[in-house]
């Protein structure tokens, strides 16, 4: 699922520190009180190579795996052979015959997508969930499909029914009055559909309370080190690091511009470094003028426009010997959380980790001393 060229071939190195995606697991678990809780793992992973994060999450415990697509269910399946695999995002009669060779669980999310999943199955039932929408608006059981459920409970006989699922809306704003809403919603929906467990809290969902937490929860971007809680300090480690080394060192002067567009002018002596990374390695192009690194910790903003291929930061106040061409400048990691990149872009961490581009060599970290 993931690639990555050799060190010596690459512009930049991406670590992802497992251990670090274990223990956010674990502390995933420490806040649920004995509740369970599976992995979300859609999107590769999250970007970080789901080949590697998935079995670093099985081997911490997590047997219950979600993604997205039916595709990354498959490819999941040949990773874990004996994990529960649920699909997010609802029953495609076109890969009908996948689930059942692949043991993946489908989230019927309408009353065509059950009929069809019964039809399939035929006499022999399958497992699936029921996903029920409470306010988002996306996927799910509309609120009239809903009752006509129950106006007529022979629409889900003979369902393997393993989980009824929701999905909350705005978990990550704990004042929001939609969180109590859809909640009061779901425990409707589960006195409609009471079969198998009660599946609800996302990350923030999990950092909600208790009464979030149902039977299972299923975090996903929280387990890789994006704050699920961004009201107050991130209670998860991070994961990764991107550093990429000077590629050369200009002397700007005062009148010159910096990159397309002259969108940075220097109005004194600078020193601007050039970096092989740009917004085709996923280091955003909304990050222009607002990004930063820093070279042993010493703050380097970034000036100018991100190219596909190339950033340009002032690196002015860093001591001469440690702004020559090779030095490392961090883009990611301790100095500058996930978040901080995030924010600095105007998105959010889930953007910044699956936009992580495939030319950075990649180097996985585990059980280090």
């Amino acid at each position: 699922m993931s690639t990555s060229p050799p060190e010596h071939l690459a512009g930049a190195v991406l670590s992802i520190d497992l251990d670090a995606v274990a223990a956010n697991y674990r502390t995933v678990l420490k806040h649920l009180g004995g509740v369970p809780s599976a992995a979300v793992v859609k999107a590769n992973g999250y970007g970080l190579g789901a080949d590697k994060v998935a079995p670093a999450l099985a081997a911490a415990g997590c047997s219950v795996f979600c993604v997205a697509h039916v595709g990354e269910g498959v490819a999941l399946r040949g990773i874990l052979p004996d994990a529960e695999i649920h699909i997010l995002n609802g029953f495609l009669p076109s890969a009908a015959e996948a689930y059942a060779e692949h043991r993946l669980i489908p989230s019927l999310g309408s009353l065509g997508e059950i009929a069809g999943w019964k039809t399939f199955c035929g006499d022999s039932p399958l497992p699936c969930n029921i996903h029920v929408d409470t306010g988002i608006l996306r996927l799910g059981l509309p609120p009239g499909e809903l009752t006509a459920i129950a106006d007529d409970l022979s629409m889900v006989d003979g369902l393997d029914v393993r989980h009824v699922m929701s999905h909350l809306a705005s978990a990550d704003e704990t004042g929001s009055a939609q969180n109590h809403q859809q909640l009061a919603a779901f425990r409707k929906a589960r006195a409609i559909l009471p079969m198998g467990k009660a599946w609800f809290a996302n990350s923030s969902g999990v950092f909600l309370g208790s009464d979030y937490h149902f039977d299972l929860a299923r975090p996903g971007v929280a387990l890789y080190g994006v704050n699920p809680t961004p009201d107050a300090a991130n209670p998860m480690t991070g994961t990764v690091r991107l550093s990429a080394r000077i590629a050369q060192i200009r002397d700007a002067q005062p009148g010159e511009t910096v990159g397309y567009g002259a969108t940075h002018k220097i109005t004194e002596p600078t020193k601007i470094a050039t970096l092989p990374v740009g917004y085709a390695d996923g280091y955003l192009r909304s990050l222009s003028g607002t990004g930063s690194g820093t070279i042993d910790g010493i703050p380097v903003p970034l000036v100018g426009r991100v190219s596909m291929d190339l950033i340009t930061l002032d690196v002015t106040d860093v001591p001469e010997a440690k702004r020559q061409p090779g030095q490392w400048v961090e883009l990611i990691g301790p100095d500058n959380p996930v978040d901080a990149v995030a924010a600095a872009a105007g998105t959010i961490g889930y953007e910044i980790l699956t936009s992580l581009g495939a030319r950075y060599h990649r180097i996985y970290e585990r059980n280090r001393a």
